[in-house]
């Protein structure tokens, strides 16, 4: 592997049993950016600069640890979300781009009703990287936001990415099914584990084997332990007329509407990803 050309082929040809070649090609360009420092464009532009010693061991590296199935934002240490980069480990899920939805499905709300956020206060519960929280924290500044999590390795990793993007967020060791607050809130948004047992057998093996299993899958016969649970929460510790979102199961939204009506949420609506999947649902208290 000497020069850029090589090192492409080298990623085709030891990622081909695990990706599709689209999804070779964008890894090894993000790879390669990272390693060499450079533009994408500059990077498809030469394949025959030549790549140096260093270079080569850290392509080298990072390939073998992508063979195993560890995806790339945790052989790399961090993922873009919402425009900004967080850390990512083995303790915490990688962000989806439904979930970057999800959050600009509460901003448009927020923005729409002409609420200023000076007096707002939100509560992300099963926070993991904190990117749901820390994203709406930076685009509601004033905005009083804390976060819940019961795993303290992933508390400690939102932790971290608070401090690098400067916001002040509250975060709370607890676990959702056994927690009880006086506090309240003005938006309540999670995305909670939703995984049911059959879904696991169609999932990728460098999601079932290398993310937090707690964080994804729940009992195939009863796949909304989490949403009941937060669901009295809110019931408790929204305002009147607060709003609750949550990214869903695409396969139970109709369950998931049916539940939240029944404990007597108002405007329960679901909403469809850029998919076209029923992927957020949003209730008023």
């Amino acid at each position: 592997m000497k020069t850029i050309t090589d090192a492409f082929k080298a990623f085709k040809e030891g990622l081909s049993g695990l990706y599709d070649d689209r999804e070779i090609a964008s890894v090894s360009l993000i790879v390669l950016t990272e390693v060499i420092n450079s533009s994408s464009a500059t990077i498809k532009a030469f394949g025959d600069r030549p790549l140096t010693f260093v270079q080569q061991q850290k392509i080298n590296d990072i390939l073998t640890q992508l063979k195993t199935g560890k995806p790339l934002q945790y052989v790399l240490g961090y993922t873009e979300f919402y425009g900004l980069k967080f850390l990512v480990n083995p303790a915490t899920l990688i962000p989806r781009p439904e979930t970057e939805e999800l959050v600009e499905w509460v901003l448009d709300s927020v923005a729409g009703d002409g609420t200023p956020d000076s007096g707002l206060r939100v509560l992300d519960i099963g926070t993991g990287s904190g990117c749901i929280a820390i994203s709406l924290k930076k685009n509601l500044p004033g905005t009083d936001v804390s976060a819940i999590d019961f795993s303290v390795d992933a508390l400690n990793t939102a932790k971290k990415n608070a401090k690098l993007h400067e916001v002040e967020v509250n975060f709370i060791e607890a676990d959702i099914l056994n927690y009880s607050s006086n506090a309240s809130y003005s938006i309540i948004v999670s995305n909670p584990p939703y995984v049911t047992l059959e879904d696991k057998k169609r999932m990728h093996r460098n999601v079932t084997n290398f993310e937090p299993h707690s964080a994804l899958f729940v009992p195939e016969d009863d796949p909304l332990i989490f949403y009941r649970a937060i669901a009295d929460f809110a019931l408790k510790s929204l305002e009147p007329n607060g709003l609750l979102f949550f990214e869903i199961n695409e396969s139970l939204g109709k369950e998931t509407a049916g539940l939240l009506e029944s404990k007597g949420f108002k405007d329960v609506e679901l909403k469809q990803d850029l998919s076209g999947r029923d992927r957020m649902i949003k209730a008023t208290r």
